[in-house]
């Protein structure tokens, strides 16, 4: 098999937004720099991106399990770059039809909105959104009732391993998000009708109301460093647990992993670790070998910061 890698990859907006401790900063990273040196050695051609969405792109208006994009640019929230991202139509087109051969339901956005689940991972691997070409794979992990199970995560996934098993080219497969974090992302279940509204119909918001949203958030984190906040706390263990069974591929444990669990031990946002597990089931056709993992909870940026890097052919 051609080369072949696979990263997962947490991300969170409160990144330098919120003061760390310095021997965490220094650790934080000192592990994102050895991603970036992997990477960057590993030199792909083609990266294939599992991510989120955080009601920028995706809305309950029209809400995909599962959307393949052909064209894309980062709307730049919480400080991460905006502007165009180099998507490879072709091979995303590809990919799509693939998938949708293989029984998946999947829809086709010819033009998506990229975020921070997107943009900051590529500018802490390539230092801003000129990264080799993407195809970007956005798997809903925010919105019910759509949100792809486990099991199927790991089916999606591998379905897209197979598609380009024979692909002479060095892809790296990244999954984006995860692990336990619990941010105060509104639901429909919110009695506030305008907030609910910002998450049923798409829309553009202004400077102010970013600023406004930024502001919330910052202070979700510094309140949940202190002890002071609502929300669920980060899960070092089930983390840990989480990345164990990725490393040894142990497909039926993951596939096990029941939605109440998930939001349970994880947070509500916890759904996006299904990032993780469907960029490495993609990579499970191929031999691959631990380069780097390492894990922090960092309450302060609301995340259970993971990164989990494997290599080989």
């Amino acid at each position: 098999m051609p080369p072949r890698a696979v990263l997962g990859l947490s991300h969170t907006p409160l990144l330098g937004l919120n003061p760390l401790a310095a021997d965490v900063e220094a650790d934080l990273r000192g592990a994102l720099a050895r991603a970036r040196a992997l990477v960057r050695a590993f030199a792909p051609e083609l990266i294939v991106l599992f991510f989120p969405d955080h009601f920028n792109g995706f809305f309950h208006e029209v809400m995909p399990a599962v959307c393949v994009g052909t064209e894309g640019a980062a709307v730049g929230d919480y400080g991460t770059p905006a502007g165009p991202v180099s998507v490879a139509a072709a091979d995303a087109l590809a990919l799509a039809t693939h998938l949708i051969d293989q029984e998946f339901d999947i829809a086709v956005s010819r033009r998506m909105r990229f975020d921070h689940g997107v943009a900051q991972p590529l500018d802490l691997l390539f230092g801003g959104l000129a990264a080799p070409p993407i195809v970007p794979v956005f798997i809903n992990g925010a919105g019910p009732p759509a949100i792809v199970r486990a099991g199927r995560a790991i089916r999606l996934g591998q379905a897209v391993g197979r598609h380009f098993a024979d692909d002479p080219r060095r892809i790296l497969f990244l999954g984006s998000g995860g692990l336990s974090h619990d941010p105060p992302i509104p639901t429909l279940d919110h009695p506030d009708a305008a907030l609910r509204e910002r998450i049923i119909a798409r829309f553009e918001p202004t400077p102010e109301q970013r600023a406004q949203r930024q502001a919330r958030v910052i202070q979700a984190g510094r309140d949940l460093a202190a002890g002071t906040s609502d929300r669920k706390p980060l899960n070092p263990a089930w983390d840990t647990r989480i990345m164990d069974r990725l490393e040894q591929a142990d497909w039926p444990a993951l596939a096990a992993l029941a939605e109440d669990e998930i939001v349970r031990a994880g947070g509500g946002s916890a759904h996006e670790t299904k990032n993780w597990i469907a960029a490495f089931a993609a990579a499970s056709g191929a031999a691959l070998t631990t380069r780097e993992r390492w894990y922090r909870a960092i309450p302060e940026l609301i995340a259970g910061f993971g990164v989990m890097y494997r290599e080989g052919a």
